[in-house]
Order: structure tokens, then C-alpha cells, then sequence
């Protein structure tokens, strides 16, 4: 018995020293959105204070799981009347919330460096499940480091009522966000 023991202690061992943990390089990554202006323009926004983290024990990252957040009251849409707006209880309710969420629960290779990743976006105090685009834009090494890095940018559209933000109309705020984060991570 205390063979069988010690085998599955060292194979438990072994399987969790091959995950690793990568590190979002802020200074080359953005979490952002693009939403629909009455029916004729686009609005881009930011978020800037944001962090993520990537778990991943197989060098093509098909078992990765990725975990992002962002601060709310950090949404930057080049115009401080909106962002302040955005921020209060109409639309975001940054006091109450300050933070969104989102921790993939699975993921799935669809083409070479294209995923599918679902898991849950937590805003607003609700949480739902979601399905987005995954790439993987490229792998390398850090030459200050020596450790390696890894790119990829994730896209998807989530509809903002279902997570209670903002209650005009879709002809003044088009009721689909398209959601994107792109960044280098580094491994730990």
C-alpha cells in the first residue's frame, strides 16, 4: 500500500510541475470592446488596469485555462463625460462592481492556432457562460528574460443587457459588444 502510495504522490507531482503559469505583459497587451453608436458609428473603450493569467501543461495551449479581470472605474473611451457615465449605476455601477470578471472552463481546437474558449464573464454581479475566438498569434522568447512569451488575441460578442448594462435603447446603444483582448504573456 505504501508503494501504490508513493507512485501516485510522485505521478500527482509530476503532472503539476508540467503546468505552468503565464504572466500578461501589460505593456504589450489591451482588453478593450467596440459597441455600435446609434445605428452609424462605433465607440471603442478600455479598460486600463487589467490583469490575466494563463494555466497551461501542453505546449499548443489546447488545455489552457485563462483568466482575465479588469477594474471598471479604469474604462477609457477617449472622452471623460461618457467613461464617467459608463461608470455609474445606468450602465456599469462601478461603486457596486468594481471588477469584471471572466475564467475559461473549457477549450476546444478548432484550426491550427484557433480555439474556441468558453467559460464564465462575471459583470455587473451576474455570471454567464461564453463562448469566444481564440488565437494564438505567436510563441518566442523574452531576450531580456531568457523566458519563453506567447501571444494571442481573443474576440467574441456578448449582448450587454443580458449582464443589466445600460437600459437605452439598441438605436441609441447597439445591443451587441464586441469584445477583444490581445497581449504577450511570459511564462512564470
Amino acid at each position: 500500500m505504501k508503494k501504490i502510495t508513493l507512485v501516485a504522490t510522485a505521478l500527482l507531482m509530476s503532472f503539476a510541475t508540467f503546468a505552468q503559469t503565464w504572466k500578461v505583459d501589460k505593456a504589450h497587451a489591451k482588453v478593450g470592446f467596440t459597441v455600435t453608436h446609434l445605428l452609424m458609428s462605433e465607440v471603442d473603450g478600455n479598460f486600463k488596469a487589467f490583469d490575466a493569467t494563463i494555466t497551461s501543461s501542453k505546449e499548443d495551449f489546447s488545455d489552457a485555462v485563462f483568466e482575465v479581470s479588469a477594474d471598471i472605474s479604469s474604462i477609457d473611451t477617449d472622452n471623460e463625460m461618457r467613461d464617467n457615465d459608463l461608470k455609474s449605476e445606468k450602465h456599469f455601477d462601478a461603486a457596486k462592481f468594481p471588477k469584471f470578471s471572466f475564467k475559461s472552463t473549457s477549450i476546444s481546437k478548432v484550426a491550427d492556432k484557433k480555439y474556441k474558449l468558453k467559460g464564465d464573464l462575471t459583470l455587473k454581479g451576474v455570471t454567464k457562460p461564453i463562448t469566444l475566438d481564440l488565437a494564438l498569434t505567436g510563441t518566442g522568447m523574452n531576450g531580456r528574460t531568457k523566458k519563453p512569451k506567447a501571444g494571442f488575441k481573443i474576440t467574441g460578442i456578448i449582448k450587454r443587457t443580458d449582464f443589466g448594462v445600460g437600459s437605452m435603447p439598441a438605436a441609441v446603444v447597439g445591443e451587441d459588444v464586441e469584445l477583444r483582448a490581445v497581449g504577450e504573456f511570459e511564462q512564470m
